[in-house]
């Protein structure tokens, strides 16, 4: 049985989920530096907190992947993931921030980074499955449709995740400083606590609004050829294989921006080192202004990319996309004020649209729909391992090469995505993905 084609609105309901997940992942992106910083962590041990979000996907997302492969019940194969996924990390958003109110025998810095790791591992339970989805439920001629509609959603949440703390702060009258130092303002605070909201609503709107096909369905569409190699092994596509490199230096440049772009803009711009004080506050607000800009451009372009895809195929619409994001990160070094950096993240949003849907367009017609949920989930980890490399060297690197200037970070990350834009040059695809 072929699976029908599914209206614009489906494909926007089966995810919608996509957005709070986002939202709640911008909120993290932008403010924990800032708020690992308060809590007392130096700029060079930051990627080692920044290492339990890879990590735990690493972990979480092949188990996920295997386990709604198999799984079936009144919400489904993908769906009890979302759920569970969704309430675990709404109660690490609302606990993070209040991690101070937390410490008895340990320090908050401590219990910020466990906070971290339970908002990742949880936000991994969610999202996994969700990629899964896609392929579950779309012919591959609306695959592209369908991870770009993702990545619009994305880049809604995450424009409003990362912008909520500025907007609390500077419209409605939220402190942006905390009453007493090594606490986390009220802007950044209730921002969490809303985000926690947005993150729960989006998935239940999902799970209410889609089905599934059921088990049935995979077993008819599967041949006896496909079921006789699933119980001897599990054959990587060769596509697979070659996005590898792609992915890698893609993941290790997001993840340098991430972690060292607050302390970047406080540093270079805004002349400070100190956490606590106002102007760093104002510079993680502006990062998180920025960052709500490449998120926001994000969504515009999704629903292009399948168009100019179409035109001059995946591989180059992808490589081109990282070599914008990969000028545009370099061009840090000759910005001459923060609010010229509007310019460079508008490429860094090109870029994140394309790291967000291609890759998987590229991967979902080459895996068997009995397996889907643990292929992406072995996928992901072409996501975690550059992190988790970034996370352990990426300090050490800062500290011993870059002269501890968490600008220089950035720019190794603009040479690394242009390096990943020439590695997908060399990806050799079947005509009808090129």
């Amino acid at each position: 049985m072929k699976k029908r084609q599914l209206s614009f609105w489906e494909i926007w309901n089966m995810s919608f989920g996509f957005l709070g997940i986002q939202f709640g992942f911008a909120l993290q992106n932008a403010n924990a530096s800032g708020i690992l910083q308060t809590f007392g962590a130096e700029v060079h041990e930051l990627p080692w907190f920044w290492l339990v979000a890879p990590l735990t996907g690493m972990i979480i997302q092949p188990i996920v992947g295997y386990f709604s492969d198999k799984t079936w019940c009144r919400l489904g194969r993908r769906r009890p993931y979302f759920l569970i996924g969704a309430i675990l990390t709404s109660t690490a958003l609302i606990l993070m921030p209040n991690s101070p109110h937390l410490a008895t025998f340990i320090s908050p810095m401590l219990i910020g980074g466990g906070m971290l790791m339970i908002m990742d591992a949880s936000i991994n339970i969610s999202m996994e499955p969700f990629r899964a989805l896609v392929a579950d439920k779309l012919p591959e001629e609306q695959h592209s449709l369908g991870f770009s509609m993702q990545t619009l959603l994305i880049g809604i949440g995450a424009v409003v995740g990362s912008w909520l703390p500025y907007m609390l702060g500077n419209w409605f009258g939220f402190s942006k400083v905390a009453d007493e130092k090594g606490l986390i303002a009220d802007n950044v605070t209730y921002s969490f606590y809303f985000g926690a909201f947005v993150l729960l609503a989006s998935i239940l709107w999902t799970i209410f609004k889609t089905d599934e096909y059921p088990p049935e369905y995979y077993s008819e569409n599967d041949t006896d050829e496909i079921n006789k190699s699933e119980k001897k092994k599990i054959k990587i596509p060769k596509v697979m294989i070659q996005l590898l490199l792609v992915q890698f230096f893609s993941w290790f440049a997001l993840f340098s921006m991430w972690v060292f772009t607050t302390p970047s803009v406080a540093q270079t711009f805004y002349n400070t080192i100190d956490p606590n004080s106002l102007e760093y506050k104002e510079a993680g607000n502006w990062v998180g202004i920025l960052f709500g800009i490449y998120n926001g451009v994000s969504a515009v372009i999704a629903l292009s990319l399948p168009l100019i895809a179409k035109k001059v195929g995946r591989k180059k619409t992808h490589a081109i996309a990282l070599s914008i994001g990969g000028l545009s990160l370099l061009s840090f070094s000759v910005i001459p004020n923060a609010t010229l950096l509007i310019i460079p993240m508008i490429g860094i949003g090109i870029a994140w649209g394309s790291i967000l849907a291609m890759p998987y367009a590229m991967l979902a017609s080459s895996i068997p729909a009995k397996q889907m949920g643990v292929f992406m989930g072995i996928f992901n980890m072409s996501i975690t391992i550059p992190q988790i490399v970034n996370g352990i060297f990426g300090g050490l690197i800062l500290k011993h090469m870059l002269y501890n200037n968490p600008l220089n970070s950035i720019l190794m990350a603009g040479v690394l995505m242009i390096l990943g834009a020439i590695a997908t040059l060399f990806i050799k695809l079947e005509s009808k993905n090129n």
